[in-house]
């Protein structure tokens, strides 16, 4: 299992960053081996990944919501186990902290070499990166779903 964390500033609102991260079908745009992601109800999704040259498919949950502050997730069926929380932190009226805390267990030989090798992490990193080019390049969020999951 990999703990990976990162972290990047946005300039936007931290509402705006807050609802971006809550369109899960625009991940596509800005994450790196992200096929495709339908949202099957509020709180389950189900992916579709390329990792390491070969399809992957998973449902995650989430678990915890709390609008403008946190996402939380878990993996509960699929190729792929995860879990993990997004944050938001306000800086200023137009500045935003967005921190991603993901565990991830590979599966299979490629993914274990490749987790070693650092490339998930990289990915990770990519994807902040992307994501912050996106929602600035924007300057408003595609939608948003404010609804609230108390954590079990």
């Amino acid at each position: 299992m990999s703990n990976i964390t990162e972290s990047i500033d946005v300039d936007v609102p931290v509402s705006t960053a807050y609802n971006q991260w809550t369109q899960f079908e625009s991940f596509p745009q800005f994450m790196e081996g992200v096929e495709s992601i339908e949202q099957v109800t509020d709180t389950r999704s189900r992916w579709t990944v390329e990792v390491g040259g070969a399809t992957r498919t998973f449902v995650t949950e989430i678990s915890e919501q709390t609008p403008d502050q946190r996402v939380a997730w878990t993996t509960v069926e699929g190729d792929i186990g995860h879990s993990g929380v997004v944050s938001f932190h306000h800086l200023d009226d137009n500045l935003t902290r967005v921190t991603l805390d993901m565990e991830v267990e590979p599966e299979g030989f490629i993914e274990k070499v490749g987790d070693k090798l650092g490339f998930v992490s990289r990915r990770a990193k990519g994807d902040m990166q992307r994501f912050k080019e996106f929602i600035e390049a924007q300057g408003h969020e595609t939608g948003a779903w404010r609804g609230e999951v108390e954590r079990d």
